[in-house]
């Protein structure tokens, strides 16, 4: 079919350096006091806050078997 040639895209040279950037990300990786603040923070600090609240309101709240009106809350 005629008109075909400007289906092609041009390799953008700032798309090929982020996707070399990702594919290697790991060889250029350096533990610098961010870093280690930032895996603390996902690895430790977070899952603590989520457990504390799991464990506050375990069976606090029950969903099952509600119609409109009635209360969640057990007690």
């Amino acid at each position: 079919m005629a008109g075909m040639e400007h289906y092609r895209m041009a390799m953008d040279p700032a798309i090929l350096k982020l996707g070399n950037m990702t594919t290697n990300r790991h060889k250029f990786f350096r533990w610098t006091p961010r870093t280690a603040r930032i895996a603390f923070m996902y690895a430790v600090f977070v899952p603590v806050i989520f457990g504390i609240v799991a464990y506050k309101t375990d069976g606090k709240y029950n969903f099952r078997a509600k119609r409109k009106g009635d209360a969640i809350v057990e007690y």
